[in-house]
């Protein structure tokens, strides 16, 4: 899941950023209103974490300019306004869940996981099939050959990119912006590691492997040897 967090408390967004990448999700930050709404307009999000209270463009502007905009992307609002009142305000701006500080972090990420899952649509693919190897994104699980493979969230991650473009090539720049969520060295051995990692999991026990190393250009998941 990849997250915006428009949050003007650095020490807030700084956390909230931490822990959803812990949590095995990408987040990005904006510190402001008008650089929230304009990354919220120029990128893909699943979930915005909007403050309600935040410099150049107050949280509920945020909101209605994305909504009046046609940008459907669930929004969870964060206030230390609780009333009842406040809360409806936010939720007729075009909020999808109001939380109210100060919360607890488990509750927030149940919230948002919860808006992602509702936002999915239709037409969208919520499972991912390479031969007899599995991905449902709706319950995260993973089974090979109808056996349930425990994955940790980068690794599902890992492997929720290379089906989504499964039969093609996946360079290592790819896995850093899109897994790792960010930029360098790409001759570093971390996505080494985790793809390794990753096989094991997969393709070792089963008679064909689906992981494969395409030598001097990256990684792909097919159904064929090679």
């Amino acid at each position: 899941m990849r997250v915006l967090v428009i949050e003007d408390d650095r020490e807030t967004a700084s956390f909230l950023q931490k822990a959803l990448k812990e949590s095995g999700h990408a987040a990005d930050l904006a510190a402001d209103g008008e650089t929230g709404l304009a990354m919220a307009k120029e990128d893909v999000y699943d979930v915005l974490i909007v403050d309600r209270m935040l410099p150049k463009l107050d949280g509920l502007t945020v909101v209605k300019t994305l909504r009046t905009d046609g940008h459907r992307t669930p929004v969870l609002i964060l206030s230390a306004l609780g009333e009842v009142d406040d809360r409806v305000k936010g939720l007729r701006a075009g909020g999808d869940d109001y939380l109210t500080k100060p919360y607890a972090y488990s509750e927030l990420l149940a919230r948002i996981e919860a808006l992602s899952r509702r936002a999915v649509p239709e037409e969208q693919e919520t499972r991912y099939a390479v031969a007899d190897l599995v991905l449902d994104r709706l319950s995260h699980r993973v089974t090979r050959n109808g056996e349930h493979i425990v994955l940790q969230p980068r690794e599902y991650r890992l492997l929720e990119y290379l089906m989504k473009n499964a039969g093609q090539v996946v360079t290592r720049t790819m896995l850093l912006e899109h897994v790792w969520d960010y930029h360098f060295d790409p001759q570093t051995n971390v996505i080494d590691v985790h793809v390794s990692r990753l096989r094991s999991k997969i393709d070792k026990g089963f008679d064909k492997p689906l992981l494969h190393t395409v030598r001097g250009a990256g990684y792909m998941i097919r159904d064929g040897a090679g």
